[in-house]
């Protein structure tokens, strides 16, 4: 019987540790040195362990992915205690506070969703220019029915991801941009590009994480976790799509825009704690990405960028 026990205990112990080589580096290109560079993780740990280990997918389907956990730390994260996790945060990640409109703050999601500087992010002014919604890594696609989507094998279902026959047929064939935030980028994000909003919707789902740690292991993530979008007419393209991906952890998605008439850089809204993912569509045909963008994702990279950089343009 101490033996059977034993071997309980052993086998947990096992499980526990297992993969003891965690998940590989996330690598990333720089945008305007063209390196590629290593993305230090916060809990880099512990999202390896939940999704490559066998007691930790059992803990993430049972209990992590679940509203209520992110709930629950978004809350704390909105507690005056939180303050005391900024400095350390700060210094950790290299954030510069100095763009920040503000250096004190009442919580920690009040420094996580902090607004910046109105110099401190240039918004491309060209008139046919699509600007990044946000800080953070992107990958693209031209044509999203042409192409594995990240992992070979599984193929991104547009009808799945909108939860909308109708809408999935309209962007068919479309251009595809993924821009992920994680947890130490600017989180407020904004409109692309000029237009009037037609159409917003909430589509109800999970919270997993949508760190490519994650991805890799559950590339259908993205059309499982909770998530909205807001559709817009612009007099050039026509209709486009932004949607937002909530995450593990992420306490809430904030709409701050107001109005349906809405201008190219202008803010949409925030993510409070926990890193997230911003999907733009676009019909086919309607736009070109910028090479280098396209060339890195084809490359397997994500590329980092800023809010308000071009990533691209329409004809005239």
């Amino acid at each position: 019987m101490k033996i059977f026990k034993l071997l309980i205990i052993f086998g947990i112990i096992i499980t526990i540790f297992y993969p003891f080589h965690g998940a590989d580096p996330i690598q990333y290109v720089n945008r305007e040195t063209k390196e590629v560079r290593i993305e230090k993780v916060p809990g880099e740990f512990w999202l390896s362990w939940l999704y490559n280990n066998p007691l930790g997918e059992l803990s993430l389907e049972l209990l992590v992915k679940r509203k209520i956990v992110s709930e629950w730390y978004g809350n704390k994260m909105d507690s005056p205690e939180s303050v005391g996790k900024i400095d350390d945060f700060v210094k950790e990640y290299n954030i510069d506070l100095s763009e920040a409109q503000k250096d004190k703050f009442s919580s920690f999601n009040d420094f996580f969703y902090r607004k910046l500087k109105t110099n401190a992010r240039k918004i491309d002014t060209n008139y046919n220019s699509i600007v990044s919604p946000a800080d953070g890594k992107v990958l693209v696609y031209k044509n999203i029915d042409n192409q594995d989507f990240i992992v070979k094998g599984y193929r991104f279902s547009l009808t799945k991801f909108l939860s909308n026959d109708k809408l999935a047929n309209k962007y068919r064939g479309g251009s595809f941009l993924i821009v992920r935030l994680c947890p130490t980028d600017y989180h407020r994000y904004h409109f692309p590009l000029s237009g009037k909003i037609i159409n917003e919707n909430e589509i109800d789902g999970d919270y997993y994480s949508v760190s490519p740690i994650a991805l890799k292991k559950k590339i259908e993530i993205l059309c499982m976790n909770k998530r909205s979008y807001v559709e817009v007419h612009n007099d050039k393209i026509g209709e486009y799509l932004i949607v937002e991906v909530g995450a593990t952890m992420v306490g809430s998605i904030i709409h701050s825009f107001s109005g349906k008439d809405i201008k190219k850089g202008e803010e949409m809204g925030y993510f409070k704690f926990g890193g997230s993912t911003i999907v733009l569509l676009f019909e086919k045909n309607k736009i070109k990405i910028d090479k280098d963008l396209i060339n890195n994702t084809i490359n397997g990279f994500e590329t980092e960028i800023k809010m308000g950089e071009n990533v691209a343009f329409f004809a005239i």
